[in-house]
């Protein structure tokens, strides 16, 4: 799945499959400029940033049991956000620091270090990065991956797969090929 945040003419958090197939609105409402996001893939929660609510916010993927960890005027000054064990982290833009805070009930916030210009943050760790199966993209005997000759993309599941061109081909009636 695909998750992002959009503030347009309608902000929301929505989710779709990587192929950019069914697309889910996941929070719609009490909501105005989510401008970053990060996932719990273990429980699955996604968390966001609502500057403009001032307001760090999550819910499930379905978007049930949405919950505000913290909010107030130190959130407009933030971005970027990552989740990890018992904390997000993000980056005041303010003070070029990377903060911590308790994912559960918003205290425990934490100056760690400072970066200058800084705009996202990530966490790489093994235990954060999902197991990989085999899957419908994986390349075929002549090395196109998912038997697609430009771009496959993960469908549905793991086991369907889309294929596309790059700009200026369009895709042949096979599915498959790009002319």
């Amino acid at each position: 799945k695909l998750f992002f945040t959009d503030y347009g003419s309608a902000a929301k958090v929505e989710r779709c499959d990587m192929d950019g197939m069914n697309r889910t609105w996941i929070v719609d409402s009490k909501i105005e400029q989510p401008t970053a996001l990060a996932l719990d893939l273990i429980n699955k929660y996604v968390y966001w940033l609502d500057i403009y609510l001032e307001s760090v916010e999550v819910a499930d993927y379905q978007g049930r049991r949405r919950q505000t960890i913290t909010k107030g005027r130190q959130i407009r000054h933030l971005c970027g956000l990552a989740v990890f064990e018992n904390y997000l982290y993000t980056i005041n833009s303010d003070s070029l620091s990377i903060l911590r805070i308790n994912r559960y009930n918003g205290t425990d916030v934490q100056a760690l270090a400072r970066l200058d210009d800084a705009k996202e943050i990530r966490v790489y760790q093994k235990r954060t990065q999902a197991a990989v199966r085999s899957h419908a993209c994986e390349a075929d005997p002549y090395g196109m991956p998912g038997g697609c000759s430009h771009i496959c993309l993960l469908s549905s599941s793991y086991k369907a797969r889309t294929c596309r061109c790059r700009t200026g081909f369009i895709l042949g009636s096979d599915g498959r090929s790009c002319k």
